[in-house]
């Protein structure tokens, strides 16, 4: 899912798990799993585990069954993108590091793990540094932009560019829905690091 700050937050304090975390969606199949080391690959196991919580959370479902109508299967993905503007907008409840100092020190651990990146992830690097996309979330502009970004490059037409439309529409029935829905997931989050330490 394209929810990168979300995943970057969650990843806790241990680079390996944040640069597998990061990554995940750019790992295809057993056979390329198996190219990383052991923490890595619980960091990648910890992104397939959040996003499947996600998908089944009843919360996310009010969240995507708004917009599903409109942009389909896309809805999941917008919802993400959402969601992590929302995160951006309230970091300061989430987290003692302000905003820019988190997105410089995760731009600059990925950075630092360079020889392991899927080369789609190399490519993507350093358009969101330059960018700032993790600073950008807290903005509709950046999230439009994302979503502007993420039209261009999918095959068929997805509407993603008209979505931030819907965010302005429908703010406070999004923000509801992820103040209920994110605590679960830092909760579940702890307890799946907890079991695999």
């Amino acid at each position: 899912m394209m929810n990168f700050l979300a995943h970057a937050f969650l990843s806790g304090d241990d680079k390996k798990i944040l640069v597998g975390n990061f990554i995940a969606d750019f790992v295809k199949g057993k056979q390329a799993l198996n190219a990383f080391e052991k923490r890595i690959i619980e960091g990648i196991e910890l992104h397939r585990a959040i996003d499947a919580y996600t998908d089944s959370h009843q919360v996310v479902r009010e969240s995507k069954n708004r917009l599903r109508p409109k942009y389909r299967h896309y809805a999941a993905v917008i919802v993400d993108v959402f969601y992590d503007h929302l995160l951006a907008k309230d970091w300061k409840s989430f987290h003692q590091q302000s905003l820019e100092e988190f997105a410089s020190v995760t731009y600059r651990t990925i950075e630092s793990f360079s020889d392991v990146l899927p080369l789609p992830v190399k490519q993507m690097l350093p358009y969101m540094i330059r960018g700032n996309w993790f600073v950008g979330y807290a903005q509709i502009s950046g999230i439009n932009q994302a979503l502007s970004g993420m039209a261009r490059r999918t095959p068929y037409k997805s509407k993603m560019d008209e979505a931030s439309k819907e965010l302005h529409d429908h703010y406070a029935e999004f923000e509801k829905e992820f103040k209920l829905f994110f605590p679960d997931l830092i909760t579940y989050t702890k307890n799946w690091r907890e079991s695999n330490p």
